[in-house]
């Protein structure tokens, strides 16, 4: 009987134990943790600059048509052009990305996440560790096309309310001047 318990304990060990290292590997894994199991030598890094990176997390994707090619792997100010300086880890099978591509920051969904998207260009040469993507499209934030419609509703209910006023009384016919008898 002593036995069988000692078995059922060891056997409950070693199942808590493969869960926590089935956590920490699972932990590496997430877009946002930073931490990659991939060996840095799998792929180069390109650097692109952007004016709002908004929500861009390192360890977010990087794609081309849909299909990902690699993650960003760093994030930095630039004081001397006061902007985002985005490092991007493209897999070494994907290496014959034309070097003038575009990069554009993009949202999956309405709310989802962000990432990198890559359009390919015409050019007959490619990137290589330390290129830099010269063409580049900051993230749309979200907040700030909310503020820029309700700022123009305003604006145009507003002024068409001060037209309108203007308007009426213009088109209003005039009363007849009393003159005191």
């Amino acid at each position: 009987m002593a036995e069988a318990k000692h078995s059922i304990e060891i056997g409950t060990g070693l199942f808590v134990l493969l869960g926590f290292a089935s956590l920490a590997f699972l932990t590496t894994q997430l877009p946002g943790s930073g931490l990659q199991l991939a060996r840095a030598s799998q792929s180069y890094a390109v650097v692109a600059d952007f004016d709002d990176i908004g929500g861009l997390k390192v360890g977010a994707p990087v794609t081309i048509s849909g299909v990902r090619v690699g993650q960003v792997s760093s994030i930095s100010y630039d004081p001397s052009v006061y902007k985002a300086k985005v490092k991007l880890e493209i897999s070494r099978r994907y290496d014959h990305i034309p070097d003038d591509s575009d990069a554009a920051i993009q949202t999956a969904g309405l709310l989802g996440a962000n990432y990198v998207a890559l359009n390919p260009g015409g050019s007959d040469t490619y990137l290589h560790a330390g290129s830099e993507l010269q063409l580049t499209q900051s993230a749309i934030v979200l907040e700030n096309l909310i503020n820029k419609l309700f700022a123009n509703f305003a604006g145009s209910k507003s002024s068409s309310g001060s037209q309108d006023a203007g308007s009426d009384a213009a088109a209003a016919p005039k009363a007849p001047a009393r003159t005191a008898k």
